[in-house]
Order: structure tokens, then C-alpha cells, then sequence
């Protein structure tokens, strides 16, 4: 009899988010499920990892069909490596991390705490895909995306992904018109710190901003979303800009 494939699920909304609630529902179809989660919402960490605090690992019980499921207190990194080192008996042959309330499209992946513990993922050579939907809602509605994250899942385990190489997937709020592979659009956040005083007279910031895409490409992942497609995105974790090599070789160093 033919081995389930092994499933680590994770995500930066924590362990309770209906996000990744619905991402395990679809991952319990196709093999074993093991979540490592955060036990509250690290979105924006990026690829943090703690290193100046301890680390706590609770085993929990949400999902009663489940064995394995832990609430970590670190971020989205941190919970890759430890189910990696610490809980695993076997290395997983998929990590999923999601589904994220909001989208990780464009430059939005360099912060995103889905994206990174996806990276992480592939940084222990696992296939790894972060999937985020375009709506931030808590109640957010994932019903007519999980065909389409069994689908891609599916095709991973199948047919792997290029070494080095994990996807971001997006998915339109509503209607889906199919599925496109895209490049990620160049797109900024302008940025601005709102300067407020408190009630005891201190000064504080908050940070606001907007997005601002700066691609009129329509073969970028910006375009797709636009147009009702979900996004996916293949990313590498080796950020070495090979383009720029020989310029910088003909410098006089």
C-alpha cells in the first residue's frame, strides 16, 4: 500500500485562523497532515527567527479528525524549523503555508511571513507553497478556492518543483477565471508615519502608506488578480543578481 504523502501545514494568521482551517481541510483529502502554527498573528515577519527569547511548543487539539497539531510561540520560520528538527520523524514531502487573509502578490513577499516560512521550507528542500487570498477579512470566504489549492498542491507532489524554487500563489477574492504563471510586478508601497501624541503628551508614529503598482505588464501577477486569475508565482531563495555580475567584475577592485 502506497504511503500518504506527509503534509506540513503552517501559515502567519496563527493556528485558529480560518485560513488555514480551510488549507487543512483540503490537505486532509490528499495525505498526513502536521500543523506547526503560531499561536498568535505574525503577518509582516518576514523571515524572523527568534533568537533572543525561548521558544514554547504546545500540542493542541482543533481539529479532533487530527494528531498533530501544534501552536508554537515564535513566527512563521521559526515553526518550519522546529517541526523540522524537533517534531517530524521523516521530511515532509509538502509544505503549504496559508491560506493568508490578504495578498502576498508583487513586493509584498519580501515581508510576508506566509512567503517566508514557505522559503524556509524550501531552504530544507522541501517543495513549498504559500498560498494568500485578496481578501482580510477574518470571516473571509475560501469555499471556491479549495479546488483550486488541491489542484496545484496535487500537481507539486507530482511533479516537484525546480530546486531552489518555491510558489506563490494568490487567489482572487470572488470569481475564478483560471490559472495563469506569472512574474512578480514592480510595484512599491509609498509610504507615510502618521505622527500622533498619546493622552500623557508623548509623540508616537503609526505607519499607512499605499500601493502603488508600477507594471503595465500583462504577464505579471498584478495583472492576473486584476483580472479574476489566480497568480502563481515561482520565487527563489538565492538573491544573488547574476544580471549584475559583470558589471560589477569590470569594476577596478
Amino acid at each position: 500500500m502506497k504511503q500518504k504523502p506527509l503534509i506540513l501545514v503552517t501559515n502567519d494568521d496563527s493556528i485558529v485562523a480560518p485560513g488555514i482551517r480551510a488549507l487543512i481541510e483540503v490537505m486532509k483529502e490528499i495525505g498526513e497532515v502536521i500543523v506547526v502554527a503560531p499561536d498568535s498573528p505574525q503577518s509582516a515577519m518576514g523571515h524572523a527567527i527568534t533568537i533572543n527569547n525561548t521558544l514554547h511548543l504546545e500540542k493542541v487539539t482543533i481539529d479532533k479528525e487530527l494528531q498533530n497539531e501544534y501552536s508554537c510561540s515564535g513566527t512563521p520560520v521559526d515553526c518550519v524549523k522546529i517541526a523540522v528538527h524537533e517534531i517530524l520523524k521523516r521530511k515532509p514531502d509538502l509544505c503549504v503555508s496559508g491560506i493568508n487573509h490578504g495578498s502576498n502578490s508583487s513586493i509584498n513577499v519580501i515581508y510576508s511571513g506566509t512567503m517566508s516560512a514557505a522559503v524556509e521550507a524550501g531552504i530544507e528542500g522541501i517543495p513549498a507553497i504559500g498560498f494568500s487570498l485578496l481578501d482580510f477579512s477574518w470571516n473571509a470566504d475560501f469555499q471556491h478556492v479549495k479546488p483550486y489549492v488541491k489542484k496545484i498542491a496535487l500537481e507539486v507532489l507530482e511533479k516537484g518543483l525546480p530546486e531552489g524554487v518555491v510558489l506563490n500563489v494568490n487567489l482572487p477574492k470572488k470569481e475564478i477565471k483560471g490559472i495563469k504563471v506569472c512574474r512578480q510586478a514592480k510595484a512599491v508601497w509609498e509610504e507615510r508615519f502618521d505622527k500622533r501624541t498619546n493622552p500623557q503628551g508623548k509623540e508616537y508614529y503609526w505607519l499607512t502608506g499605499e500601493f502603488v503598482n508600477l507594471d503595465k505588464g500583462e504577464d505579471t501577477d498584478e495583472w492576473a488578480l486584476k483580472h479574476n486569475y489566480i497568480s502563481i508565482v515561482p520565487v527563489q531563495f538565492d538573491l544573488t543578481a547574476h544580471h549584475a555580475m559583470q558589471q560589477l567584475n569590470s569594476w577596478d577592485l
